[in-house]
This record gives C-alpha cells, sequence and structure tokens, in this order.
C-alpha cells in the first residue's frame, strides 16, 4: 500500500468522501439564500400570529395551557421561538470554532475543505438571521445558565473528530424537524416561517456533512471509541435540548415560573413532541453503533427516545 493510501486508510477518506463534499458544494452554489433580501424585515408582525406552532409550545396540552389568555400563548410561543433562536446562536458558535479547529492546516484544495468553510459562512449568516428576527420580535436574549456555559466552554474546547460532528448532528437534526412545521404554519408569524424556510434549506446540507464525516472518523474504530462517543455525544445532546428554552419565557407571558416549568416536567405530549422531533437522529446514530445502554439511558431522560 502506498504511503497516500495508508495515510487515507488510517483516516478513514476516501473518494466517496470526496464526492460528498463535492455534491453539497454545487448544491450550496445553486440553492442558498440572503436572509438581508429573502425575508421583509420591515413587515408588521400581526398580533394573533404565533412564534411556533401551538403544539410545539412546551406547555401545550397541559392544565395551564387551558388556564392561559390567547394573548398569553401568543406572548409564550414568541418568547419560546427566540429562546431556541438564541440558543441556536450559541451553538453556532461553538460549531464554527470546532469545524475551524478540525479543518487547520487540511488541503485547501479539497472539496471537504471548501464545504467546512462554506457551512461556517452559511452559520454566520443564520446566526444573524436569529438575532435579528429576534429583535424584531422584541424578544431579550435568553442566554444558558453559567454552568451550561461553561460546559460548552468545555465542549468546543476538547471534542474532536466524531464527537464535534456528533454534536452539530444533534442540534441541526432536532431544530429541523421542528422548523419544517413551523415554515408552514398558517398562524404563525412569517417571519419565523421565513427563517425557518433558510434555515431548513441549508442545514440539509450541513446534516449530510456531519453524517458523512462522523462515517468516515469512525469507519476503523473499534468498540472502546464508539461507546466514549456514543456517550460523549449523548451528554452534548442533554446540554443542548436542556437549554432550549429558558425558563424566563414563562414569566414573560405573565404565568408562575414554578409552576409552568413543573408542568412541562409531567407533560407527556411534550416528550412525545421530543421523541417525533429525535427520530431520524435516533436512526442515524443506530445505524452508526452509537446508541449504547450508557447513551440511551441519557437520551431517554431527556425524552429523545
Amino acid at each position: 500500500m502506498t504511503r497516500t493510501g495508508t495515510a487515507a486508510r488510517f483516516h478513514g477518506h476516501t473518494t466517496a468522501d470526496d464526492d460528498v463534499s463535492k455534491r453539497l458544494l454545487e448544491s450550496a452554489a445553486t440553492l442558498s439564500y440572503d436572509p438581508a433580501t429573502e425575508i421583509d424585515w420591515e413587515a408588521p408582525l400581526p398580533d394573533d400570529h404565533y412564534g411556533l406552532n401551538p403544539e410545539w409550545s412546551t406547555l401545550y396540552g397541559t392544565r395551564l395551557w387551558d388556564e392561559m389568555s390567547e394573548e398569553q400563548r401568543v406572548t409564550l410561543t414568541r418568547h419560546e421561538v427566540c429562546s431556541i433562536m438564541t440558543t441556536g446562536i450559541w451553538f453556532e458558535m461553538i460549531l464554527q470554532q470546532m469545524v475551524l479547529r478540525d479543518q487547520y492546516l487540511k488541503d485547501p484544495g479539497s472539496a471537504e475543505f471548501r464545504f467546512a468553510l462554506t457551512e461556517i459562512a452559511d452559520e454566520c449568516r443564520h446566526s444573524i438571521m436569529f438575532a435579528r428576527a429576534c429583535e424584531k420580535m422584541g424578544v431579550p436574549q435568553y442566554k444558558p445558565n453559567r454552568l451550561i456555559a461553561q460546559a460548552g466552554r468545555l465542549y468546543k474546547a476538547t471534542a474532536r473528530g466524531e464527537l464535534a460532528y456528533g454534536g452539530i448532528l444533534v442540534a441541526e437534526e432536532v431544530l429541523d424537524v421542528m422548523q419544517r412545521d413551523w415554515m408552514r404554519g398558517e398562524n404563525v408569524l412569517e417571519i419565523v416561517r421565513g427563517t425557518s424556510r433558510i434555515h431548513v434549506v441549508e442545514e440539509s446540507r450541513h446534516m449530510k456533512f456531519a453524517r458523512q464525516e462522523i462515517r468516515e472518523r469512525l469507519r476503523y474504530a473499534g468498540p472502546a471509541r464508539r461507546r466514549a462517543a456514543a456517550t460523549g455525544i449523548a451528554a452534548g445532546a442533554f446540554v443542548i435540548v436542556s437549554s432550549m428554552v429558558h425558563p424566563g419565557v414563562y414569566r414573560a407571558a405573565g404565568l408562575d415560573v414554578e409552576r409552568a416549568v413543573a408542568e412541562v416536567r409531567g407533560s407527556e405530549h411534550r416528550r412525545a413532541m421530543m421523541r417525533t422531533s429525535s427520530r431520524h437522529l435516533m436512526a442515524f446514530l443506530a445505524e452508526a453503533g452509537l446508541l449504547t445502554r450508557a447513551s440511551t439511558a441519557i437520551y431517554r431522560r431527556i425524552h429523545m427516545l
């Protein structure tokens, strides 16, 4: 085997991997959007339109939801969607650092390198788009708590290979399912429908890239490495999913925060929606050998399984 062939085998990189990146680059060249011009940022926001489909509200299906006024429901869903968007911005900043570190000193002539930087450019636009949408809705930033923020710092500083791309895939897959519903919601704000459409189209490429990178990094991995990766990705999922909706959204809607949080924790509807949003992700993780006893326990705790 040649030296080049040996290196390719060690890293798990093949011609088929290059082909995936090339197809994604072609897709990005023909199907990308500029949120600055694609979205009407000056259009007024109808008072009776939700921030997300009511079914995706954390309180939908609870006794507290039944007690709320329509105005409170609208306010809550707008704050919920902005909490999810600002969590997305937080994680997109982590994502960009991990991808940049992964591509450090790699061949700039390769399709993988070029698509990785294309993805980073997409994420920059998405973060600006989400920030602008939240500003338009008049919703303040919802930050992760200090412990979660520090966990994010540790993750972005230490995650490598399949662990980094696994964390990226978790965040993108869960949000993708939600946004596919939001973009079709007739009673959802057009600004949310528009940002969702853009994000769904462009993130579909990012998810394909992440899945391919995970397959590539694990191609010659042994059982111990797969178990470690499975646990690490599940831990990342716990941080991401548990941070998506900040408790402050309930206060903004004039609700008792302690009661609201308790009702969310006991909501079977919420659990079912989380399992729905995680279905494709769990199927891929199982295929990749990344659903172990330990990781499954974590996913069940946050109702992704």
